[in-house]
């Protein structure tokens, strides 16, 4: 579903926030993406969704290059970043609404997974407010319900569990495992190694630019914790 082959990016005359890296997410997985601040996790998302240029490599999402064919890729993915900027003079009906004309989903179907999602994640009576008003945590939700109302093949996500209730990171867990049942793929960043580990079922890390460990949560773990793993290969 998403391939990255020998990515590269640097910001002006800086040294290289990724370098070479090479990854790739299948449909059906959970793949969770950690590292420290400035890591290059986020960098590595933004390319891939195409908001930034990248001076190396090739990403395609289910076999479209998102430098050659950037529109045609955007249309099957969504990336939510870790501080959603969202439209504040719209309802969060509106955005919503906003956004389904953007994606062509139809009247029967955005409103069937909208009423769907916003009873998830307890919105509905905030609806009609407008997006101003909302706090960081339900900026998030709607966020979320935004992307999942147009069923992605590919979900990026940049630690989408800060800001969240236990409630709601309890309900996107189990709308991820839906959404890769179906035949998706999610690829999202964390600092929570504890959620990672519990659900991904694939696992990369990434210091200073590069890959240093990446595969199914087995091969990589060992017979180690996570955590263990991860303070071992990034304090070294």
């Amino acid at each position: 579903m998403l391939v990255i082959r020998d990515l590269s990016k640097r910001y002006g005359s800086g040294p290289l926030a990724v370098d070479g890296l090479n990854l790739t997410v299948e449909a059906g997985d959970i793949y969770g993406f950690i590292g420290h601040n400035g890591a290059g996790k986020t960098t590595t998302l933004k390319c891939v969704s195409g908001i930034l240029p990248f001076e190396q490599g090739e990403i395609t999402i289910d076999g479209i290059s998102i430098r050659t064919n950037p529109l045609e890729a955007k249309r099957i993915m969504r990336y939510i970043p870790d501080n959603p900027d969202l439209y504040g003079f719209l309802t969060g009906a509106g955005y919503l609404n906003f956004l389904c004309d953007i994606y062509g989903i139809d009247t029967q179907t955005r409103s069937e997974r909208i009423a769907k999602y916003a009873a998830m994640f307890e919105i509905e009576s905030k609806l009609g407010d407008l997006v101003s008003s909302y706090s960081h945590g339900m900026c998030q939700k709607l966020a979320l319900i935004g992307a999942l109302v147009q069923q992605p093949k590919l979900l990026m996500l940049d630690e989408p569990f800060v800001g969240l209730d236990p409630k709601a990171s309890h309900t996107l867990k189990g709308v991820m495992h839906e959404l890769v049942d179906n035949g998706s793929a999610i690829f999202f960043s964390t600092h929570v190694l504890e959620v990672a580990e519990k659900l991904c079922n694939k696992i990369a890390i990434i210091k200073q630019g590069k890959l240093i460990a990446s595969g199914s949560m087995e091969e990589v773990r060992g017979n180690q914790s996570l955590e263990d793993l991860f303070l071992e290969l990034t304090d070294a």
